[in-house]
């Protein structure tokens, strides 16, 4: 089976969609460079690519995926947590494990471990004080940091 049944071009590179024929199972951020792919119509994939443009064309989109999400207890309970966040919102690590009585650096890890950003909008936590804090593992500007702040202005956060 290939990586992804679709990959959608957007203003910040390209998202790849992964899926079976129920659920949404994993989506990355990949590079500007890589190709547009179209999803068979019908599909799950054909309904993520649908529901992510409304998102870009509309950043109060709610998305209504159905998801297969595999984690440990912890890791189902942060991205749980952070499916609460409204758009435009943010909290910190911190915040965000004191809701579920956790540690930031935890939260941070389940952040990183992720498997449906957007979706389960990740990008919607930052660090204390201010920062933007990691995303997809990296905590220096350059791609990775550029798609949060992106995400963030895009919402309207503050601090984006």
């Amino acid at each position: 089976m290939a990586p992804f049944q679709a990959c959608v071009r957007t203003p910040f590179g390209t998202v790849g969609i992964s899926a079976t024929d129920t659920h949404v199972t994993g989506i990355r951020y990949l590079s500007p460079d890589v190709p547009a792919l179209a999803p068979k119509r019908g599909t799950v994939a054909f309904l993520a690519c649908v529901q992510l443009q409304s998102y870009l064309d509309n950043p109060g989109f709610v998305f209504d995926l159905p998801m297969k999400l595999t984690g440990t207890r912890h890791q189902l309970s942060v991205w749980e947590a952070m499916c609460a966040i409204p758009a435009g919102e943010t909290r910190t690590y911190g915040e965000l494990a004191k809701s579920i009585g956790s540690s930031a650096r935890a939260v941070g890890g389940a952040c990183g471990a992720n498997p449906l950003p957007i979706v389960v909008p990740c990008h919607r936590v930052v660090g204390a004080n201010g920062s933007l804090g990691g995303f997809m593992g990296a905590r220096q500007e350059g791609f990775e940091l550029s798609i949060k702040r992106w995400l963030l202005a895009h919402e309207g956060a503050r601090g984006s």
